[in-house]
This record gives structure tokens, sequence and C-alpha cells, in this order.
């Protein structure tokens, strides 16, 4: 490991926050016993807000921002993990309130880690992120629930994003019928390639609605929050659930207790940051054997992790499509 790597290192002053490339050394890492030579990162909803200070991700300054990584172990003291083997992270405050991913080298908890799924590059890894991996926790949040194709269609929102992009296609090769909820009409080709059947507008579901709408789908998985989640909640069929992992349109959720007392509808929370290691790695064994690859390279897009300031920025904007993976130099 050389004596300086290069990192975006975010600081905060009295005038605002600092987005800066900048050098450190093993004696800035934090604690852990796995140190990795990172590979490959990737851009996040939660990645955007960090870097541009949209909202408090950040809780320790300074910081360097990314949730995600994949690369080479360089040095451990945890008896799973040695030199040279393959590994990813997702969550774990990474980014947050521990140095994350947008560096050449990180030194984590052997906790954090788990290896790189057979089958799976890197880059693979990092087009699937924790973008896809919480879409893969909230299908099978889903199955738990009892939400089977026979059931109905699934609505999946904020479809073009991240976690939309790669629930559609999971859903669809599990045999589910899939509509898409998305403000970005011009994307419809581009969704139904990966497994959509039918779009729905997303000003249909974003304003106020009311307490019970019309029952149109068997279950969702809902990546907006706010309006949108509490009219996908009043159009859920009885019996159905709703897998809520995300709040793109806001923290509320401006709704009724209708849909759950008289409905029966469950309200799924889906939280990946801290997911316990073992439903971890059955999301990441599923994602391996159930995504298929040629859809995954299709919504995935490879930059410089140097453009990760832009990009954060774009995410915001709602200008990304689907996945971009960020090779580390």
């Amino acid at each position: 490991m050389p004596k300086q790597f290069e990192a975006l290192l975010l600081t905060k002053t009295d005038q605002g926050q600092n987005a800066a490339w900048t050098q450190l050394s093993d004696s800035d890492f934090m604690e852990g016993n796995v140190t990795v030579r990172v590979t490959h990162t990737t851009i996040n909803y939660k990645d955007g807000l960090a870097i541009t200070g949209k909202m408090p991700v950040v809780r320790r300054w300074p910081m360097v921002p990314g949730i995600d990584f994949a690369g080479i172990v360089e040095s451990s003291d945890d008896p799973r993990f040695k030199p040279r083997d393959q590994v990813i992270l997702n969550g774990w405050g990474t980014g947050e309130t521990h140095l994350g991913a947008y560096a050449q080298y990180s030194r984590v908890k052997g906790d954090w880690l788990i290896p790189l799924p057979e089958g799976l590059t890197a880059a693979d890894a990092m087009a699937i992120g924790t973008a896809g991996y919480t879409a893969m926790l909230c299908v099978m949040a889903l199955e738990g629930h009892g939400v089977t194709p026979d059931k109905g269609p699934v609505l999946v929102t904020g479809a073009a994003g991240g976690v939309g992009s790669v629930a559609i296609s999971v859903l669809s090769k599990l045999g589910f019928t899939v509509q898409a909820s998305t403000g970005r009409p011009q994307e419809e080709a581009y969704l139904r390639s990966l497994g959509a059947s039918g779009l729905v507008a997303r000003q249909e579901l974003s304003g106020p609605g009311k307490p019970l709408g019309r029952e149109r789908w068997a279950g969702a998985v809902d990546t907006l929050g706010s309006h949108t989640l509490a009219n996908v909640l009043a159009q859920t069929k009885y019996g159905g659930a709703v897998a809520a992992c995300g709040n793109a349109q806001g923290m509320d959720l401006p709704g009724s207790v209708a849909p759950f007392i008289l409905r029966a509808v469950a309200l799924l929370g889906i939280d990946s940051a801290m997911a316990p290691r073992e439903k971890r790695l059955r999301a990441w064994e599923r994602l391996a054997k159930e995504l298929d690859r040629d859809k995954l390279r299709s919504i995935m897009q490879t930059r410089s992790w140097k453009q990760a300031p832009e990009l954060a920025r774009e995410i915001l904007e709602g200008k990304v499509r689907g996945r971009i993976v960020l090779e580390v130099d």
C-alpha cells in the first residue's frame, strides 16, 4: 500500500460544505480490521445528497463519501478474509459516519464485507450496488408476505432509477406483471426492455389522494415516499403489500389508516444499510443467480470516479438512468 492515496474529502466550514480531491494516508483510517484497495464504486441518491449537502447525510467531518465499493483485500486481521480476496461493501454508515468509498483504499470492519458472489465481476457488483441490493430486499419482502405473480401486477415507482430498474428486471424474470411509474415518458422503451408491461404516469400518484382508491396492484416497490407512497397504499389490493425503501419525494406519509384496516394492506419497511449479514448474503446470492446479466449491462454506464461531484448533481435532478459504475484509478 502506498504511503499516500487519493480520496474525495468533504469538509465543512462557516461558509458551507466543500468537496475536494486530496491525499490521505493510513493514519487517516478509522477503526477496522480489513484494508481494501477499492477498484469500483457507484453513485447512489444518498451519495448525491452527501456530496451536494442537500440533506444532512454526513454526520462526521471531514468525511469521504460513498456507501458502496468493490475491491481487493490488501491486508486483514479477520480470519474470514485474506489478501487478494475480492469483496463488496454496502452501507454500514460508510460515507456517513465512517470514511467511505470514494478513496483508493478503505479500512473497514470485516463484519461489513461479503465475498464477491461467484459469477459477478466487481463492475457487475457496483452496477447492482446498494440500489440493486435494496431492490432484491424489496422483492424478498414481498415474497415473504405472500405476493406472487398470480395475485396480480406489481408496481415499481421511480422506475427509471437504480432501485426501480433492478426491481423491474428481477420481478419480470420471476414472472410478475410489472407496471412502471415514472415522470420520464421518454424512458418507456427502456423500461419495457427491462420487463415492464405498462407505464403509470408519475402525476397520477404524486399529488394528494383519497384514503382508498380502486384496487390496482397486488404489491409495490416504492422509492419515493410522501404522497406517492400514500396513493400506492390506497390502490393496493386486499391483502397486498408495499415495500418502501426511499424518500425521493419526501419523508412524510400524508395518508390514511384505511388501507391497513379495511384492506389488510401491509407496509414493509426496507433498510439496506444495517441489514444483517445473513440477509445480505441471501440477497446477493439471488442477484448473482436471478438478475439477467444482459439487462444489467443494458442499465449500466461506466464513468471515472473523478466525475462523482458532477454526477451527484445529476442524480438529484433525475437525470441519471439506471446504474453508473465508477472506476477507481
